[in-house]
């Protein structure tokens, strides 16, 4: 199936139908790069409850849920198209992030156990500078799933809430933005030093760590990224 497509699976019995088809297509969202221009941002409502196997009842009920958080929009006598959010939201939103995470891991150094520290290093070790040209794709989703985890690490159910209201579209330009201008090997540098002053529990240089290096993709963004 294409990449540029919405990637579904049919739905099963258990749960309520709405809430599957919630679900399943807020992942299958979040999984795609919305800010790849080649990519398709109209769903299709029909074919999408023939993918799912469901009617067009509980289809509809998911879609207005995704309309009201704003992962989705449905347009009268339009269609129903996948947001994309404009450059100068995105910056607001990384920045946001860049805030939240640097606090979360400034938390981290006070709650999070040895052990669950210690686990970063799966997502960064395996990545020699050498390698990560040939690894881009498996250095992505660890660099997506890295910062997943510092915010998990803070153990504050809050910030783990609105970070995943900003997580689709930070996602995605972090998805696009790797592969650019070299950042992948810059990127593995930072997150080392980050692990460093986690496991030394010094949250003042651990949340600035992160910080700097979040606003980076911001700069980045500004200067690179064009989003249509």
């Amino acid at each position: 199936m294409s990449a540029n497509r919405l990637s579904v699976e049919p739905i099963g019995e258990s749960q309520s139908l709405k809430a599957r088809a919630y679900k399943a297509l807020k992942a299958a969202i979040t999984e795609m790069n919305i800010y790849d221009s080649k990519v398709e941002l109209r769903l299709d409502e029909r074919d999408l409850s023939a993918r799912f196997g469901i009617s067009r009842t509980p289809l509809r009920e998911a879609l207005a849920q995704l309309d009201q958080e704003g992962l989705v929009r449905v347009v009268a006598r339009r269609g129903i198209f996948i947001v994309r959010r404009t450059k100068a939201e995105i910056m607001e939103m990384i920045t946001v992030w860049a805030a939240l995470e640097s606090m979360a891991a400034t938390l981290a150094c006070k709650v999070a156990s040895d052990q669950e520290i210690a686990a970063l290093h799966d997502l960064v070790d395996d990545f020699g500078q050498d390698a990560v040209a040939r690894r881009m794709g498996e250095y992505s989703d660890a660099n997506i799933t890295f910062h997943q985890a510092i915010i998990g690490l803070s153990k504050n159910q809050l910030i783990s809430d609105i970070t995943d209201g900003l997580f689709v579209h930070v996602r995605a330009i972090r998805n696009r933005a790797i592969f650019e201008n070299d950042r992948a090997r810059r990127s593995i540098a930072d997150h080392k030093e980050i692990i460093e002053a986690l496991e030394a529990r010094d949250g003042e240089r651990a949340g600035k760590l992160v910080c700097d290096h979040t606003m980076r993709l911001r700069d980045h963004v500004e200067r690179y990224v064009d989003i249509e």
